[in-house]
């Protein structure tokens, strides 16, 4: 039997400085929320920020959040572990989202001061790790086989285009080796999540969803957001939609008659199948499961589907 995905569709960062945001993210339905340290919050307020996500993750857990992370700072900057040593005094914490991952050594650095820690639940703390330059995706086979606690790469767009000198344009096909790139590692070292970039025209809605389907059609399973009105876009379109999920249903349905009768491989819909067809439905129907999606009449509209 095969775990349930881990649903990070939208990933909210929220700063870490406003305790307004952060008692409005609560209140959202969103897959993770991040606690930002990093660049929402200046110098002068990271000491407080520290102390106010510390206090957020000590509140009884958000009910419409899956995930509750914190992106710290870069470990190069020597402010990651100032910021590990407050906030993993929060008891609600699930994540940490580390900035600028140059080598494997940035994500053992981490790895290695939540192991050492005092958390309830440090064994099960994961980390998401943000790639931003061109070093970071030459190097991206070490940094996925860094720590077992690495469960998603996120590719950080601005950043990558200042490293490069290059300019964002509409159609991102400067990011094309990039972002290929982190889909691909992702799913060579089992790392559930890839996590897309950013739209920065939070007021957008037909760019947010260009990306989204973009993103998705390139093997992303999740995407970057900046403002709460991004979440519901984006948790609806990373998602399978009513046509995958339906032919999802079909294939699983008569794959149940086809082991009966013996058959490994067979046809349906004028298409063959055979294992990784019937795994990837049942992909399908677990991300629609995961993310609480009632398909039960799909599955009886398609209850007597039979393999041809």
């Amino acid at each position: 039997m095969t775990s349930a995905p881990i649903l990070r569709r939208a990933l909210l960062y929220v700063p870490g400085s406003s305790k307004r945001m952060m008692e409005k993210a609560r209140g959202l339905n969103v897959d993770c929320i991040a606690y930002d340290l990093e660049d929402a919050v200046t110098a002068a307020q990271k000491p407080t920020a520290r102390h106010i996500i510390k206090d957020a993750l000590n509140l009884p857990r958000p009910g419409g959040v899956r995930e509750v992370g914190v992106r710290v700072n870069a470990v190069e900057t020597g402010l990651a572990l100032q910021d590990l040593r407050v906030v993993l005094q929060g008891r609600n914490l699930d994540t940490i989202v580390v900035p600028k991952v140059e080598s494997a050594g940035d994500l053992t650095f981490v790895s290695n001061v939540l192991d050492h820690s005092n958390h309830p639940n440090k064994s099960s703390v994961k980390i998401l790790a943000l790639l931003e330059s061109a070093r970071s995706i030459i190097d991206i086979r070490q940094i996925c086989t860094s720590t077992p606690r690495l469960s998603g790469l996120i590719f950080a767009a601005e950043d990558f285009a200042k490293d490069l000198s290059i300019t964002r344009t509409p159609s991102l096909t400067e990011f094309l080796l990039a972002r290929q790139t982190i889909t691909t590692a992702a799913r060579a070292y089992n790392i559930p999540s890839a996590i897309d970039l950013v739209c920065t025209s939070y007021r957008d809605i037909a760019t947010l969803e260009r990306e989204c389907l973009d993103g998705v059609g390139m093997g992303f399973n999740g995407k970057q957001v900046i403002h709460p009105s991004q979440v519901d876009v984006v948790q609806r379109l990373f998602l399978p939609g009513e046509g995958q999920v339906r032919a999802a249903v079909k294939v699983l349905v008569a794959e149940g008659v086809a082991e009966v009768e013996g058959r490994g491989s067979w046809g349906l819909d004028g298409r063959m199948v055979d294992r990784p067809v019937i795994e990837a439905a049942r992909r399908t129907v677990g991300k629609m499961e995961a993310a609480g999606v009632d398909i039960s009449g799909v599955w009886e509209a398609e209850k007597e589907t039979k393999p041809e």
